[in-house]
């Protein structure tokens, strides 16, 4: 069996906090050959790299992201051990770092991951946001607990992790109050040559749209395409055009934006995806996301 130095795990553990050796001497009050020399020997145990020069400094490489991430667990339950032997209040929070696709509708994001933070044990969730390639590699070095999706991940992604359906939801066109009225009526051939805030070619929701807007027979009057939803829907609150958006999300989008129901795209739904290293989901936040995902989504939009 390997066995691992904890004391170089340490001394790695600094200097990553730290961000260079020099300021790790400081806070361990030893010699920068001795703390090089830990570091050395640690990346001689894990056969591979741990750091790399970067300009004046240091950065982490890939493996040494992820002994980084394993090191700060390790040394919290240290400390938390410490505690408990001596007495003193426990309860740190379990951190859940999730990785959000960039095009995912914020307020889906929130809407999903609210439940971990109503767990009885506290959590601290740590968000990043990207694409879903960079973010399912994240995954694949522990830099993830999951990622959230509105699309699985695609095969031409060589990527060991599992793709778990969340659940799906209807899709709504909405609009300020003067579009609504312009609109409503006769909706959904009304929207031939309505003014229209689309997100940009590619990403789902964007195709599902143009493939509905053909069904129906209608061409609207595309006023823009955006990457980022936030953006898309602030330029609605604005009044520039109608824009769609994800069912679950409606009564949020209402109160955030000012913009009402103009109507249902019959037939048009959201899926969206937790997206894991592991077949079964274990990490009790992710578990939570999982159980309250389908009913969340589901749920009618005036809840």
């Amino acid at each position: 069996m390997d066995w691992l130095n904890y004391h170089h795990l340490h001394y790695f553990w600094v200097v990553a906090r730290e961000g260079s050796v020099t300021r790790a001497c400081e806070v361990l009050h030893l010699s920068q050959p001795t703390i090089s020399g830990q570091i050395r020997e640690l990346e001689k145990a894990m056969k591979a790299p741990l750091v790399e020069k970067s300009g004046r400094g240091l950065a982490l490489t890939e493996t040494g992201r992820a002994v980084f991430r394993y090191a700060d667990d390790i040394f919290a339950l240290g400390r938390e051990l410490m505690d408990v032997v001596s007495g003193r209040p426990v309860g740190q929070p379990v951190r859940l770092r999730v990785g959000v696709v960039d095009i995912l509708p914020k307020l889906i994001a929130h809407l999903l991951i609210e439940p971990a933070l109503r767990l009885p044990d506290p959590v601290r969730v740590v968000c990043v946001e990207g694409k879903l390639d960079r973010l399912a590699a994240e995954l694949t070095i522990h830099n993830l607990d999951v990622v959230l999706s509105d699309t699985p991940l695609p095969p031409t992604v060589k990527a060991k992790v599992y793709t778990h359906q969340l659940g799906e939801c209807g899709v709504v066109v909405v609009g300020v109050p003067k579009l609504v009225e312009a609109y409503k009526a006769g909706f959904p051939k009304s929207l031939d040559g309505a003014p229209f805030l689309l997100p940009t070619e590619g990403t789902v929701l964007r195709r599902s749209l143009d493939q509905w807007f053909d069904a129906q027979g209608v061409r609207p009057l595309i006023r823009g395409e955006f990457e980022d939803s936030a953006q898309l829907k602030t330029f609605g609150r604005s009044g520039e055009g109608v824009f769609a958006v994800p069912a679950a999300a409606e009564r949020d989008v209402k109160r955030h934006y000012g913009v009402r129901r103009i109507g249902r795209a019959a037939g048009l739904r959201e899926r969206f995806y937790a997206i894991s290293v592991e077949r079964k989901l274990k990490h009790p936040a992710v578990v939570a996301i999982s159980e309250q995902a389908r009913l969340r989504l589901t749920a009618p939009a005036g809840r």
